[in-house]
């Protein structure tokens, strides 16, 4: 019995000493993600289509990161506090951390790229900072001083929204044009080594990255493949490591995830929280008459398009706030599929059917990213026949629909927008009057204004009180609702996809857009 029990004890060590090792992370190896489509440059701030991103958040780091439950964690910053009137945050810096070209990290570079660069470049981050003062009270403690209290600013500083850039590469040139845009130079765990058009972005190990030890991977590979079949096949054969967002079709990512050697999950959105919807030039008729809008909302199955398009990967969107942010107001009109609604709507208008059926014709350029949005644009087209509107599709690459996006070159445009944390930070942009900003991207392209949208935004912004936040927030929704201010169509939640021999790559809020400093790859049996 003896021997019995000390056999068991034995093979008892043994598992956990074998489990322990298959979870120690594995130095070295060379990460294959998909990329798709391929991003017309890789600098946060100045690019922020999904693609730019994923890349970009290896390179470059902001003072925070975000865990699952959006509660701020250290990053360039190692410390920080807040005044008790909630009007001055007070950053201490990292002094061990390096550029890639080997300059020092210091104060400066965050008082230009708080107090320039972002409210020049950033759409998103342009409402926020704008509103602060960034001083440098030495070479690594930083300040930033409102003139009235923002409580969303400390969910402000994540690198998609605050990327740090170098002020000595930066500094005094023009920020759309620097040749660093194209060689980009940050302080996070992967260097910018090689972009081969039409191939791949590769990025290296930072050996001096400020985290001794990380990252554990010796580089990426971020490979374009425009056929989705290919795509899926990659993953299914292994070529590939990760796949996320528009990287696979839904229905792939469904299958891939059954695979005995692949895994999914929908973490890592959090931060994001993405709605997708249809904006609409309200500068022009039809689209400036709520009636049209509303209209379209009621023409359009979208609970078709959650389950037959997304896959199920989706929820209804029924308003411009997320379902899982603690703003959110399920009271708001409700846009049931209903044609004769529709068609009463048009009718009011005066856009009555023609002998050949049709109303009117409108344009929609969809999204280039991919064969689920295609068939999302597809549908729109169909739906909208039923009830008379005939839709001309047009088409673009990522780089010409964000240039026709920003300089508001479109009748209607189909895309998604992260909504983040709170509202002040990635709602109220998309519908504030002064936040119509020719040239910039994922500003307010639509043309909306609502003087009351606008002060009930402001006040929501700047108020402490979270019940009275709530309040207006529930208020702000109703009306955007009511107004059909864009078309909401669902709420994404994104699977990544991959290879089980991966760890740690999605470990916080911002899952695959995080910097993988801690993400490794066992060896291959």
């Amino acid at each position: 019995m003896r021997r019995l029990f000390r056999i068991s004890i034995c093979m008892l060590l043994s598992f956990w000493m074998v489990l322990a090792a298959a979870q120690t992370p594995t130095r070295g190896g060379t990460l294959q993600s998909v990329l798709w489509p391929e991003p017309p440059g890789i600098v946060p701030g100045l690019f922020l289509q999904s693609p730019a991103l994923l890349p970009g958040t290896k390179i470059f780091e902001s003072l925070l990161t975000y865990d699952f439950k959006l509660e701020p964690q250290p990053m360039l910053a190692e410390s920080w506090t807040i005044s008790p009137d909630g009007r001055k945050y007070t950053f201490k810096l990292r002094r061990d951390v390096k550029w890639h070209d080997g300059k020092a990290f210091t104060a400066d570079d965050v008082v230009f790229t708080f107090g320039e660069f972002l409210v020049d470049v950033h759409p998103r981050s342009k409402a926020v900072f704008q509103r602060t003062k960034v001083v440098k009270l030495d070479s690594h403690t930083v300040e930033f001083v409102l003139a009235e209290p923002f409580s969303p600013l400390i969910r402000s500083f994540d690198t998609i929204g605050a990327p740090i850039l170098p002020a000595h590469l930066y500094k005094g040139t023009d920020l759309r044009k620097n040749p660093a845009n194209s060689t980009p130079v940050g302080t996070g765990p992967f260097k910018f080594k090689e972009w081969k058009r039409g191939e791949y972005i590769h990025l290296v190990r930072n050996d001096t990255y400020w985290r001794k030890g990380l990252p554990y991977l010796d580089e990426i590979y971020y490979r374009f493949v425009p056929d989705a079949a290919s795509r899926a096949l990659a993953m299914e054969g292994q070529q590939f490591h990760i796949a996320t967002q528009n990287d696979l079709e839904l229905i792939d990512a469904a299958r891939l995830a059954k695979l005995p050697y692949l895994q999914a999950t929908n973490k890592g959105w959090e931060w994001g929280s993405p709605i997708a919807w249809i904006e609409l030039n309200l500068r022009k008729p039809p689209y400036n008459d709520k009636r049209f809008r509303q209209a379209i909302m009621h023409a359009l199955n979208r609970q078709q398009v959650r389950d037959n398009i997304f896959q199920g990967f989706a929820k209804i969107a029924t308003g411009p706030i997320h379902s899982d942010s603690p703003f959110y107001e399920p009271q708001v009109r409700n846009y049931d599929y209903n044609k004769a609604k529709a068609e009463a709507l048009l009718d009011e208008m005066g856009l009555k059917k023609g002998a050949n059926g049709v109303r009117t014709t409108v344009k929609l350029l969809g999204l280039p990213y991919g064969e689920v949005w295609n068939r999302a644009a597809e549908s729109t087209r169909q739906a909208l026949r039923q009830v008379g509107i005939e839709v001309v599709l047009e088409s673009s690459d990522a780089a010409g629909w964000v240039d026709r996006l920003k300089n508001w070159d479109f009748e209607m445009i189909m895309t998604y927008l992260t909504t983040l944390s709170d509202p002040a930070l990635g709602v109220s942009r998309t519908f504030l009057t002064d936040n119509q900003r020719k040239g910039v991207p994922f500003t307010n392209e639509s043309g909306y204004s609502n003087p009351k949208v606008d002060a009930l935004f402001k006040e929501a912004a700047s108020t402490v009180d979270e019940a009275r936040r709530k309040q207006l927030y529930s208020e702000v929704q109703k009306i955007l609702v009511e107004d059909a201010a864009v078309i909401w169509l669902v709420e994404l939640q994104w699977p990544t996809v991959t290879n089980k021999r991966l760890h740690d790559a999605v470990i916080n809020g911002l899952g695959p857009n995080g910097n993988f400093a801690e993400a490794w790859l066992e060896k291959a049996p």
